[in-house]
């Protein structure tokens, strides 16, 4: 199958909605008096991912403050996270390089800008080889950043698509302040995992050493400096992580996290045609929804569904009934896509649940044999 050139960025809306410009206004003004004492652009750059024509660049321009030091900055506390003033409008050069068919190397420059929130999203269009690449990114000013960039190769292969909280991390998000302590509390140093997902993921990884990991969330992207050390610090594989932004859109006061999940989602199916995709959440919020409409739209590219299940005390916190019988199981999970289960949801992909790690490997193996 031919690969899918990235499609062009969502046009603007003509009218931003109030809260969007209320917001601009406090921005601008924030970032007027912080240049004026001195704060210049930084970059922070994101994992991103791309298949054999194009490749995605994420990453955010901030303003920081003179001789800001790193070492302080990884292990603060969470509520630190979200004190930054974007830069929009930032013009950032985006650099990488190819070796051609003839093997002389050749550099590709795109100019990409910084949004209204300082986000840059952009498409290189460029083929690169599989496997791990950096992107250089510059500002006029002269902040410099790499971003990783994991390039899937041709050929049918599994891919993994994960939530972060209570599926990989521990945050509680069922019980409202126990989520907002583990969230805005706690040192990043302090941030735990879920039992045994580690392993499964590992276990996946050495299966299928060319498997494409992408961390979905609704969390900020002001976290995820903090979320990539934690899945380094804990040996979960690196991948693209796919945050939201928290606050004020540009048509309302919110943003939808089903949307943005069921958005992403699509245009990984889109982007990656020969991917077939693991997804793994939990029960704590909407993902088993989230997840079984996604499999309904592309029953063709999703290989399975694990659920890490919650104790029946934080069902009760998060007010949801009993997880339904048909995806709990056991087994082994053996790291191929099998044969179709006899018992499956309406929407034909094979679908397993556990409470941990270790549960729900052998819920799979089952599910996929």
């Amino acid at each position: 199958m031919h690969p899918t050139r990235f499609p062009p960025p969502t046009p603007p809306v003509e009218r931003l909605h109030l809260s969007a410009r209320l917001e601009d206004r406090v921005r601008s003004l924030s970032g007027r008096i912080l240049r004026a004492r001195g704060w210049t652009p930084r970059i922070e750059a994101y994992v991103g991912y791309g298949n054999e024509a194009s490749v995605r660049v994420l990453a955010r321009v901030l303003l920081s403050r003179p001789r800001r030091r790193a070492d302080l900055v990884w292990n603060r506390r969470g509520w630190r996270n979200y004190l930054t003033v974007s830069a929009p409008g930032e013009v950032v050069r985006a650099s990488v390089s190819r070796v051609d068919d003839q093997g002389r190397e050749e550099r590709l420059v795109t100019d990409l800008v910084a949004d209204r929130d300082g986000y840059v999203d952009g498409m290189l269009d460029v083929a690169l080889a599989p496997g791990w690449h950096e992107v250089q990114l510059a500002t006029a000013s002269g902040a410099v950043a790499a971003s990783r960039v994991f390039v899937v190769g041709p050929g049918r292969r599994l891919g993994v698509i994960s939530d972060i909280d209570d599926t990989v991390m521990v945050t509680m998000v069922p019980s409202l302040l126990r989520a907002v302590w583990n969230t805005f509390g706690l040192h990043a140093s302090e941030r735990r995992p879920v039992p045994g997902m580690a392993d499964l993921y590992h276990g996946i990884a050495a299966v299928h050493p060319d498997a494409p990991f992408v961390y979905l969330s609704n969390g900020a992207w002001n976290t995820a400096g903090h979320l990539e050390r934690f899945l380094e610090r804990n040996g979960f594989p690196p991948g693209a992580l796919l945050l939201t932004d928290w606050g004020p859109t540009a048509t309302g006061w919110f943003r939808s996290g089903q949307e943005h999940k069921g958005n992403a989602i699509d245009r990984l199916v889109r982007e990656l045609p020969d991917v077939g995709w693991l997804l793994l959440g939990d029960d704590g919020q909407h993902d088993p929804q989230i997840y079984a409409a996604a499999a309904s739209r592309h029953p063709a590219r999703i290989a399975a569904i694990g659920i890490r299940e919650l104790s029946p005390a934080q069902r009760i916190l998060a007010l949801e009934p009993s997880a339904p019988s048909s995806v709990r199981g056991g087994g082994t999970f053996l790291g191929t896509i099998g044969a179709p289960s006899p018992r499956r949801p309406s929407h034909g992909v094979p679908t397993a649940g556990g409470p941990d790690g270790a549960a729900l490997a052998r819920a799979l193996g089952r599910a996929l044999r």
